[in-house]
């Protein structure tokens, strides 16, 4: 095989293999789902970083109030540095699309749904 076929067949077979190497490395709207749930999917979940805190659980959340949320850790207007490099990479249809599926979700804990009238939970 001559030094010329040799390249040209190593460049397509390396342009073959990268192509499904570059699929697998998207960040999907399930992926980004995933590392929500990992933290406001689990019940009573806390965290001990930058102090110990009650993570709130989004399922039942209204989606604009989530949208919104996200917005401002992206933009830097909340202030939590795990928020907003998670936030940082969200589209706002990916925020959309987050929003809707944690608003869909039914069982929001009483703890983290505001107060109703009257000062009552």
């Amino acid at each position: 095989m001559s030094a010329l076929r040799f390249v040209v067949a190593v460049a397509l077979s390396g342009a073959a293999l990268s192509a499904p190497a570059a699929e697998n490395n998207k960040v999907t709207l399930q992926n980004k789902l995933a590392q929500c749930q990992g933290c406001h999917g689990i019940e009573g979940w806390k965290t001990a970083y930058p102090e110990v805190y009650h993570v709130p659980k989004l399922g039942g959340q209204k989606a604009a109030y989530i949208v919104n949320a996200l917005k401002e850790y992206k933009s830097g207007e909340r202030d939590f540095g795990t928020m907003h490099a998670m936030a940082e990479d969200l589209s706002d249809d990916d925020m959309k699309q987050l929003a809707e599926h944690f608003a869909a979700q039914e069982g929001k804990s009483a703890e983290n749904s505001p107060p109703a009238a009257g000062g009552e939970k």
